[in-house]
């Protein structure tokens, strides 16, 4: 028989800081969660590239936006805006930041396990 779990951001399995940003990571059931907070003036490019030492943004995101809004650029040259409500699927190969003076916060169910893992 399956148990019921149960976790909670507020007690993460695992913390990441980084320059204008935290990740807070909760593992259950196979999948990890992560949820990001980035506040303004974040930029993927300039807060966490520094640390992966990646051209750009390799890592797979599903997203849910719950507030802020964020820009994301593909390597490709297409550009996006996401906000509250938004769910969004992105693929590696992208830059992101934070428009506006509102922290902007995600919930990923895909790609923050190695997120600003220093490389």
């Amino acid at each position: 028989m399956s148990t019921m779990l149960k976790k909670t951001f507020t007690k993460p399995d695992q913390t990441r800081t980084f320059d204008k940003g935290r990740l807070e990571l909760i593992a259950l059931g196979g999948v990890t969660f992560g949820r990001g907070t980035f506040q303004p003036g974040w930029k993927w490019s300039t807060s966490v590239k520094p640390l992966v030492h990646t051209k750009s943004c390799e890592a797979p995101h599903l997203q849910y936006h719950i507030s802020g809004r964020l820009g994301v650029r593909m390597d490709d040259g297409s550009e996006a805006e996401f906000g509250p409500g938004d769910v969004s699927l992105l693929p590696p190969g992208h830059d992101a930041w934070v428009i506006g003076d509102e922290p902007v916060v995600v919930i990923d169910i895909t790609g923050m396990v190695d997120y600003a893992k220093p490389s």
